[in-house]
């Protein structure tokens, strides 16, 4: 499945739909309001032009995801990778660590996950 591009504010916009899925269109208009600021249109707006691109349904008023969080995500990811790092994984990591400090909980998660995909196990 190809993963549609989702821009900034409709990345946020989609997080309060995937924390509230399903969820009427009325009921996003208003958590749109109070969580990001926008008029009752502007939201309105976003469903439609996400509804468009495949990213969600909007079926009699209600709002569903068909991209799910973690496949936005990892296009993000794998877009970054390869622009950004010649789509080295290695080159990513290094850049990430060098200004960023992972506690011993984070690394043994790392390491875990690494330790899974050597096993030919993946997290889907």
């Amino acid at each position: 499945m190809s993963i549609p591009k989702i821009h900034e504010g409709e990345y946020r916009f989609c997080l309060i739909l995937w924390e509230n899925e399903p969820v009427s269109a009325g009921e996003l208009a208003r958590l749109c309001a109070e969580k990001l600021g926008w008029k009752r249109t502007t939201t309105y707006t976003v469903i439609k032009r996400l509804g468009e691109r495949g990213v969600l349904r909007n079926e009699n008023g209600e709002v569903t995801s068909i991209v799910s969080k973690n496949d936005a995500q990892s296009y993000e990811i794998d877009e970054l990778v390869e622009k950004r790092f010649e789509g080295s994984l290695p080159a990513f990591f290094a850049a990430f660590t060098k200004k960023q400090s992972l506690s011993a909980s984070e690394l043994d998660e790392l390491q875990a996950m690494i330790d899974s995909m050597r096993r030919g196990e993946r997290d889907e």
